[in-house]
Parts: C-alpha cells; sequence; structure tokens
C-alpha cells in the first residue's frame, strides 16, 4: 500500500481507540451503578436496574446504534456527533454485560464479611467501600478482560455512520486497491495486537489489586537469646 493509504488506516486505529476509551469508559460507570443497584435493599431499585439490565442485553448493539444516531434526531431536536453516538451505544449496551459481572463479583464475597460490617454498625456505603469492593473488584477484572475484547470488536459496528474508524478506513482502501485480502489481513493483525495488549494490562491490573487482598502482613520477629545453661534447647 502507499502511504497515503497508511496514513488513513492509522487515521482509522486512533479513532478506534479513541471510541474504545470513551465507551469503556461509560460502560465502566453503567456497570457499577446498574450492578450495585441490582443488590440494594429497595425493590423498586433492583426492579429498575434489572429492567434497564435485560432491555440493553436484549437488544442488538448495532440496532441500538441506528437508533441513537438515527431515531433520536427527529425525537428530540438534536444531534449526536459519530463519535458520541457510539459512545452512548455502545456504552449503554455493553455497561449491561458488566452490570452482570459487578452483581455476580458482589454477590460471591463471603456472607460472614458483611455481617461483620453490620456488627460494626456501618452503613450500607461503608460496608460497600470499606469490605464488599475491595473484595469483588479483583474478581471482576477476567470477565470484564473479555468484555472489554468484545467492545473492541464492537466497535467495527460505527462504521454503519459512516464514522472513520479502523474498520470504515480498511473499506477505503479496499476500494482504491480493488484488493481485500491484503488490507483484511492487516486489519485483523492490528485488532489481534489492540486485543493482545489490553489482556497483558488486564491481567496486570488483576495481580496489583489481588496482591495482599485478603492476607495479613506477616510480622518480623527477633530471635530470643537464651541463656547457656538453661535447659533449653
Amino acid at each position: 500500500m502507499t502511504s497515503g493509504l497508511w496514513e488513513l488506516v492509522l487515521q482509522g486505529v486512533w479513532v478506534t481507540i479513541q471510541l474504545l476509551f470513551f465507551s469503556s469508559l461509560l460502560a465502566t460507570a453503567v456497570s457499577f451503578v446498574v450492578g450495585i443497584a441490582r443488590t440494594h435493599r429497595l425493590w423498586i431499585v433492583r426492579f429498575l436496574a434489572g429492567f434497564y439490565t435485560e432491555v440493553f442485553r436484549g437488544t442488538s448493539a448495532l440496532v441500538m446504534i441506528f437508533w441513537v444516531f438515527f431515531v433520536l434526531p427527529p425525537a428530540f431536536g438534536w444531534q449526536l456527533v459519530p463519535m458520541w453516538a457510539g459512545t452512548l451505544a455502545l456504552g449503554l449496551t455493553y455497561g449491561a454485560y458488566g452490570s452482570e459481572i459487578v452483581r455476580g463479583a458482589l454477590g460471591a464475597v463471603d456472607p460472614a464479611q458483611k455481617e461483620g460490617g453490620i456488627a460494626l454498625s456501618f452503613t450500607p456505603w461503608q460496608r460497600m467501600k470499606l469490605i464488599l469492593l475491595p473484595q469483588a473488584v479483583p474478581e471482576m477484572i477476567p470477565p470484564f478482560s473479555n468484555l472489554l475484547i468484545e467492545l473492541l470488536k464492537g466497535t467495527a459496528l460505527v462504521s454503519i455512520m459512516g464514522m472513520g474508524d479502523l474498520a470504515f478506513s480498511a473499506n477505503l482502501v479496499r476500494l482504491a486497491l480493488q484488493e481485500s485480502a491484503e488490507i483484511y489481513t492487516y486489519v485483523l493483525l492490528i485488532y489481534f495486537v489492540i486485543a493482545f495488549l489490553l489482556t497483558r494490562v488486564m491481567r496486570g491490573l488483576e495481580k496489583k489489586l489481588k496482591a495482599g487482598v485478603g492476607k495479613a502482613p506477616q510480622k518480623k520477629t527477633a530471635a530470643v537469646p537464651v541463656p547457656e545453661g538453661s535447659g533449653v534447647s
């Protein structure tokens, strides 16, 4: 490929990375808010959180992108640029999946830990902040890593809006070269490299969060000299 076509592909990579970053931030925020709401003591909060989860898990991300980009403007009189439309659609959709990860991890914490917080007169927020989340978050990292990779692959859907992401740029290069094998081979490799790097980062984060969780620090004790003739051997 010529340098101009490579520049187009690199621009697409940058757009994909930006979209991945913004949509993953939104999805993470939604995951924790909705996931924690799923464990709330009030039934109405649990119902609303569960309703949101079922709606967004039961709809197609592709259709959601269409709806946000093409249906919202005439309905509400404002237009989102493709980047924010894609961020909103992907973040809300994948956040629904992430909320189940958060709910499951919180539910897996030993009930004795929760009871201990109640015995110490902690408020529900203090129990969540000081007891539940520190133990649950490390267990969320592996499934969140898988979800992040799925989100990376889902970013290709925004090309339907004419957004210049990696998939859209690859199609332009294909039309220019009249050749599919070369460009799409490169695109597969680029997606793989990004996914591999994300996986390594998430594994490092998991090890960091799990280090020392549930382990009491070891105390060093000085050896006590035994007087001679004490009978202690």
